[in-house]
This record gives structure tokens, sequence and C-alpha cells, in this order.
């Protein structure tokens, strides 16, 4: 029987050293007993395979009609999102048989050459721009971005497809910042796999030496994190 989506995501993760374990300041303030780091897929096998984890959940979330077959652009948001969505589209058409294009934003809007804030697929009225991101913990980065694009053209955000749920609360409420998105915006939010199914499956993943990656004391650590964040 073949291992599902975020068991084989998991073992990548751990693999490439994205997820690491320790004491983390996140953004939020949060002290975190884990972290996610997207600027470990550095290398072009890595970038490729995380894409290709990317296309499998977009193409299985098509299959079940939670998102829509004839998405026109894939969009990253710079920097750490430009890396992501041009390996989804890439994997999208190479494995998915998908016609798709990539669009991420410039931080400066730029006044020569080709100009404008956009690059790859241009936005145009009435296009279905399907948004990829690494991790969310708050959501700052999608309210961020839902205005860059609007600016640029009334196009349809289909949905926003992450690496990782980190499954917290928002600051001010006990909705989870993915809750809270997609009720602020009407779109819904997918993940590879979230933070209960990464550390349920790396109690089951063993290092070379034949100790899990996940060990009872690192599991504790994540169990209170949550009781404490977890929405």
């Amino acid at each position: 029987m073949a291992e599902s989506l975020d068991i084989r995501f998991t073992q990548f993760l751990l693999e490439s050293k994205a997820l690491k374990f320790g004491e983390f300041t996140l953004k939020s303030g949060r002290k975190s007993p884990y972290f996610i780091n997207a600027g470990a897929f550095n290398d072009g096998r890595k970038i490729a395979t995380l894409g290709a984890f990317y296309a499998e959940k977009i193409a299985a979330e098509i299959e079940a009609g939670n998102l829509p077959n004839d998405i026109d652009t894939v969009f990253g948001p710079a920097y750490k999102g430009i890396p992501l969505g041009v390996s989804t589209a890439i994997a999208l058409t190479s494995a998915h048989g998908m016609e798709v294009g990539y669009t991420f934003d410039r931080k400066e809007k730029k006044d020569h050459g080709d100009g404008g804030m956009m690059v790859g697929t241009q936005l145009v009225d009435g296009m279905k721009v399907l948004l990829v991101d690494d991790v969310m913990t708050a959501g700052t980065a999608v309210r961020e971005v839902i205005p860059k694009l609007k600016a640029e053209a009334d196009v349809e955000v289909v949905g926003l497809v992450l690496s990782v749920d980190r499954m917290e609360k928002t600051k001010d409420s006990d909705t989870s910042a993915v809750k809270a998105v997609e009720a602020e915006f009407g779109f819904p939010v997918f993940s590879i796999a979230n933070v209960k199914e990464i550390f349920e499956a790396g109690q089951h993943i063993e290092t070379a030496d034949g100790t899990p990656y996940v060990t009872p004391q690192i599991a504790a650590a994540a169990e209170a994190y949550l009781a404490q964040y977890g929405a």
C-alpha cells in the first residue's frame, strides 16, 4: 500500500532538514519548539520535489471538486513564494497535463523595460489565480498580496495552497489563521500536511541511527505549544 501524501511529505521535510526542532522565535513573537525553513529547499532536486508535492495536492483538490480545473496562473509572493510558484507550475504541466502559468510580484514597481509590479504571466480581468506559500502562522502575507493582485486586474483568487498548516489561532481570537483567511477572503486554503500529521508521521520515521526523528520529548514540547496556541 502506497504511503499517504502527509507521510511522504514529512519524510521529505526531515531528509531536507527543512523541519527543525529547538526553540525558534516566530514573526508573531511566539517561541516555537519547531520551525519549517523554506530556505532548506536550496537545490534543483529539492525544489523540484517540493513543486511536485504542491502539484499533487492541487491535482487531488481539483479531482475532489474543491479547486477549478482551469486555473490560469500560480502566484507565489516574493521572495520565498517565487520558487514555489515556478516549480509548482512546472510540475502541474509536466506531471498533470495542465497548461498553467506562473506569476510573482516585485517588491518595488519597475519603471523601465517591461515595467510593472508583476513578473511572468501577466494578470488580466477574469483570470483564475491560485496562490502558493510556504507556512501560514498569522496570514499576514496573504493580506498583503491580495490588494496587489486586485490592483493589477479583476482576477478571481480560487484558493491558497500551503506546504504546512501550523494550526495556530490568530493573536486576537481562537480561530485558526487558515480559517480566518478563508472567512475574510472567501476562498479555500489547503496544506500538503498539517503539524499534527507531521508530528505523528515523524514518530515513525527513523534517522540513520535508528531513532525516530520525533522523540517523545519533541512530541511533548509540540503538544504543549499547540495546547497554548493551537486552534
